[in-house]
């Protein structure tokens, strides 16, 4: 229980102390004209209450990650802790506040514009083919997922291709419709639904009868069932990503930066969210570690069900909170994944209008856009969910690695400290190249061949950086004499 709590306390203290210093290394003017009011259209830029800006980022870059990836990163122990509170306020902070405030700083654009600003015209590119798929995932898995979930609590009353449909018609609406007719209004309160479920869990933890194991030198390992197939670096760094970094959030946050009305809500906003975000894995990786009666017990109920994390979410839900409990997952491990697809889609939709310069003023525009992205959505739900799961788990935190990368060079360009996103940056790319190295949807290499090879690639990526960084500065120098 120490360990916990104070992990929940080094969170919050984090988001305090680190998130002013990010603040004021990016350099705030709260008297600047945000794109909410410099680029008002009534459907994509709209200027919304601070409250619900907050309720909806949280919402959107929540979704079942700090839920599900807690559950699974729990198997590994109480490590999951550190992973966590180091990774929400030292790589997902940073990561959430400069991505959301670049693209502030940027007239609202989408992430792959923002990088192809500082990376270059081909990374531009790619990664506008690649942020799309990657929403596209997404979209996919939160629209499969949460219909399996439906149709097992309604016992199959219409299916899962018939729950399929029905999320569909939602993600229809809410992709095409202006922001403050169906999100602002549905997410405020799913968002809160998600908090009062790990605000209660917190309470079951703190007065029932549960034992948190504590952080030891004895535990400080990986304590999952087959350690040698899933070692902790670099499986633990890519099973938990919301809930300590995500790139999925880099690609939500320009959503809300056309919805702000001043610079100053950013911390708040971006880095706020993201430490919420990690209190609530944190919860949930304690309670998935206790619920079961240890952290071995975790990982032979998991193996049991087929390491089902929504069983085993349902089953916390309603054991330890009862008939409320019943009612809060339906929000929570139903409704927030939802919500987190139907953002992936006008991302996505988003992402598509900024490379071609399409107005999204006309209905008809936004349609036209957006179609053609539900049906390889429909095509991609034939393939089973395990796969798309898998690949998007790597191709989000390589999201997350690429963003964090194009914060430095605009923290070298901008003559600032760009510590704060380097050190990060290397570590998230250690953690992708030795992840696609070593793991079975990759090239399944032996640990052996993959850790050198990995590390000389990410000094490979130190040294580009080391070059651009110098060029940078130089010019920086010629311009100021």
């Amino acid at each position: 229980m120490i360990s916990f709590l104070i992990s929940i306390a080094i969170l919050i203290l984090g988001y305090f102390v680190y998130g002013n210093i990010l603040e004021r290394i990016f350099g705030v003017n709260e008297h600047n004209k945000t794109p909410a009011n410099r680029l008002a259209d009534g459907v994509d830029f709209v200027v919304l209450p601070n409250w619900k800006v907050f309720l909806i980022q949280f919402l959107n870059i929540a979704g079942l990650g700090p839920i599900f990836g807690a559950i699974a990163g729990a198997m590994f122990g109480p490590v999951a802790f550190l992973w966590i509170v180091f990774g929400s306020i030292f790589a997902g902070s940073v990561h959430d506040y400069f991505s959301g405030m670049l693209s502030l700083r940027h007239e609202g654009k989408s992430i792959s514009e923002v990088v192809g600003i500082y990376l270059g015209r081909n990374t531009q590119q790619i990664m506008r083919v690649f942020t799309v798929l990657l929403l596209i995932f997404v979209g996919t898995v939160f629209l499969v997922g949460p219909a399996k979930i439906l149709d097992g609590m309604t016992d199959g009353f219409l299916s899962v291709w018939g729950w399929v449909a029905i999320i569909l018609v939602y993600y229809f609406l809410s992709t095409l419709l202006p922001i403050d007719k169906v999100i602002s209004k549905v997410y405020p309160v799913f968002g809160v639904a998600m908090l009062l479920m790990a605000v209660g869990l917190l309470g079951v933890l703190m007065f029932g009868d549960y034992h948190i194991p504590e952080l030891t030198y004895d535990n400080l390992r990986n304590m999952s069932s087959s350690p040698q197939d899933t070692p902790i670096f670099p499986i633990l760094f890519v099973t938990i990503a919301c809930g300590a970094i995500s790139g999925f959030h880099s690609t939500q946050s320009p959503l809300m930066a056309r919805c702000m009305g001043n610079e100053k809500s950013g911390k708040v906003i971006f880095a706020g969210t993201m430490i919420t975000e990690g209190i609530v894995a944190l919860i949930w990786a304690a309670v998935s570690m206790t619920f079961f009666g240890s952290v071995e017990e975790l990982n032979g109920a998991m193996a049991l069900n087929g390491n089902n994390a929504a069983w085993a979410a349902n089953e916390i839900s309603l054991k330890m909170l009862g008939p409320v409990g019943g009612i809060l997952a339906l929000f929570g491990i139903v409704a927030a994944p939802i919500t987190s697809g139907d953002t992936a889609f006008r991302s996505a939709r988003l992402i598509i209008a900024d490379t071609f310069n399409v107005s999204q003023i006309k209905f008809s525009k936004r349609l036209l856009l957006s179609l053609p992205l539900f049906a390889i959505a429909v095509a991609l739900t034939q393939i089973e969910f395990g796969i798309i799961w898998r690949y998007f788990a790597w191709s989000n935190q390589t999201l997350a690695t690429i963003v964090l990368w194009t914060i430095s060079i605009y923290l070298v360009q901008s003559s600032k400290n760009y510590w704060v996103a380097l050190i990060p940056a290397i570590f998230m790319t250690a953690v992708c190249s030795t992840y696609i190295l070593i793991a079975p949807e990759g090239f399944g290499l032996n640990s052996a061949l993959s850790y050198p090879i990995a590390l000389f690639f990410t000094l490979i990526v130190l040294a580009w950086f080391v070059v651009r960084g110098k060029k940078i500065s130089k010019v920086n120098h010629v311009n100021n004499e």
